[in-house]
């Protein structure tokens, strides 16, 4: 069963400095059939213009996944965690018994675009976390690269939680496929581009939640860039 969420379906809030779109509700925006799927609770494409940013504030018990595709996001948190953040690159802060962080556009003349991603965790207050790895294109050029787990696997970031999450890069005609283990869930949310889960056509902003199959194919029909989250 393969249950769309189209771009255009998407809650959008533009403050001028951050033009975001919601994939579930967030802030502002609130639908009560769109809380989460499973484990996953946000998906925020956000844009950020160029010297603009979030300013110090606080998160408690969520795993946040920060995913660029454009430009570079300078992050620094009270874990003593920090670094710019570019395409390529996964960070992982744990927010556990609580954290406070900044994230800003490291560009003074160009914005970034990028994915900011929270999972709920599987236990509360533990201690708060972050973590930053690169995965080069070479690694998820037509195949499911896992970036994010719970034991660390094939060198991926670290999540409190039974989730696996993929990335992949596909070319027009390449092709992935993922098997999906009994009572396990997926959410596909393409990036950029436009593929086919199947018979069924995604672009980009464009989400699925995929429940009682055994797998799923991803088949690019030009190049495009797709999340992957394997859930419980």
């Amino acid at each position: 069963m393969i249950h769309l969420r189209k771009s255009n379906e998407r809650g959008h809030a533009n403050h001028g400095w951050l033009d975001s779109h919601h994939t579930f509700s967030f802030a502002d925006y609130y639908d009560p059939e769109a809380m989460g799927f499973r484990a996953l609770r946000v998906i925020n494409e956000d844009r950020v213009q160029p010297g603009q940013g979030f300013g110090t504030h606080g998160h408690r018990d969520m795993e946040i996944l920060s995913y660029v595709l454009e430009g570079g996001l300078a992050h620094k948190d009270s874990t003593g965690g920090g670094g710019v953040i570019r395409p390529g690159d996964v960070q992982r802060m744990s927010a556990g018994s609580g954290v406070m962080h900044s994230e800003f556009n490291a560009s003074r003349s160009e914005p970034v675009h990028f994915l900011q991603i929270w999972l709920v965790p599987d236990r509360r207050g533990i201690a708060p976390g972050y973590e930053q790895k690169h995965f080069a294109p070479e690694q998820r050029q037509g195949q499911l690269r896992l970036i994010a787990s719970p034991d660390a696997a094939d060198g991926s970031l670290t999540i409190h939680q039974d989730a696996r999450v993929y990335s992949t890069l596909l070319g027009k005609g390449d092709s992935a496929t993922h098997p999906l283990a009994p009572g396990r869930h997926a959410w596909v949310q393409v990036a950029r581009g436009r593929v086919r889960l199947g018979d069924v056509v995604l672009a980009a902003g464009d989400g699925a939640a995929i429940s009682d199959e055994r797998s799923l194919t991803l088949s690019g029909d030009e190049p495009s860039e797709v999340l992957l989250f394997d859930l419980a």
